[in-house]
C-alpha cells in the first residue's frame, strides 16, 4: 500500500503543472484477440471532445498486430484512420486534418517491488491532409495492481506515464501528453479504464486539447482448441 500511496502522490504531482481548462471527454473501446503465446491482434476506437461530452472535434479508428519477441519485449505494427474537426461546435467542417497514419511500435518492460515499467517507442509515418509528415513518441509508464488475487490476477491497477511527442521538422518537439488512471478488472478478459489526461500542445496543427476524463473498456479474446480439434473463441468470464 506504501508503494501504491507514492505512485499516486507522485501522478498528482504531476497534474498539478497543467492550467484550469475545460474538461473534455476521451472515451476508447479496445479489443484484442490473442492468436498464441506471441501473436494477437488489436482493433480500437476513439473519440473526443473539447468540452464534457460536448464539442466532439476528433475520432480515430485503427488495428495492427503485435509479437511478443520475448516475456518483457513487443513490436508491433499498426495502420489506422485520424479525423479531426473544427473547435466551437459537433464535428464542424471543414476539417482540421483528415489523416491515414502507419505506425511501427516497440514495447519494453520491467518489473520492480510488484511494479511495473514500461518505455513504449513509436514511430508515426502520417499522410495527412497537409501533406506527409513524420512524428517520433516515447512514454514512460508506471502501473501497481492490487487487490486481492482472484483466479490468478488482481482485480485493481492505478497507473501514470507520460508521453512525449517529436518530428524532424523544427520546432522539433510537438506536444506532452501526461496521464493517471484507475484499471478494474471484472473478469481476465475485461478492464474498465477511469482517468485523468492532461495535454500540452506545441505548434501543433491536428488534434488539440488540454484536460480529458478518459473511459476505455479493453476485452481481451483468447484461442482455444475444442475436444474435437476445431479453434475456437475462449471468453471465460473468471
Amino acid at each position: 500500500m506504501r508503494k501504491l500511496l507514492c505512485l499516486i502522490l507522485f501522478a498528482i504531482s504531476l497534474s498539478c503543472f497543467g492550467q484550469n481548462t475545460s474538461l473534455g471527454s476521451w472515451n476508447i473501446l479496445n479489443l484484442k484477440y490473442n492468436v498464441n503465446d506471441r501473436w494477437s491482434v488489436f482493433g480500437e476506437a476513439q473519440i473526443r471532445s473539447l468540452k464534457f461530452y460536448d464539442n466532439f472535434h476528433y475520432y480515430e479508428y485503427k488495428g495492427g498486430i503485435n509479437f511478443k519477441a520475448f516475456e518483457n519485449l513487443k513490436f508491433s505494427l499498426g495502420l489506422g484512420s485520424y479525423q479531426t474537426y473544427k473547435e466551437d461546435g459537433n464535428f464542424v467542417k471543414p476539417k482540421a486534418n483528415d489523416e491515414l497514419r502507419i505506425w511501427p511500435q516497440v514495447m519494453v518492460s520491467s518489473k520492480i517491488n510488484g511494479v511495473k515499467i514500461e518505455q513504449r517507442y513509436r514511430t508515426e509515418l502520417r499522410f495527412t491532409s497537409n501533406g506527409f509528415r513524420n512524428r517520433f513518441r516515447y512514454r514512460f509508464g508506471l502501473s501497481y495492481p492490487f487487490g486481492k488475487i482472484k483466479n490468478h490476477y488482481k482485480p485493481f491497477q492505478i497507473s501514470a506515464s507520460n508521453e512525449l511527442f517529436f518530428t524532424n521538422r523544427e520546432p522539433y518537439f510537438e506536444r506532452n501528453r501526461f496521464l493517471i488512471a484507475f484499471n478494474y478488472k471484472p473478469s481476465k478478459n475485461s478492464t474498465l479504464q477511469a482517468g485523468y489526461l492532461y495535454q500540452f500542445d506545441y505548434k501543433i496543427n491536428d488534434e488539440t486539447g488540454r484536460q480529458f476524463l478518459q473511459i476505455g473498456y479493453f476485452i481481451e479474446f483468447f484461442r482455444s482448441k475444442t475436444a474435437n480439434g476445431d479453434i475456437d473463441i475462449d471468453l471465460k468470464d473468471n
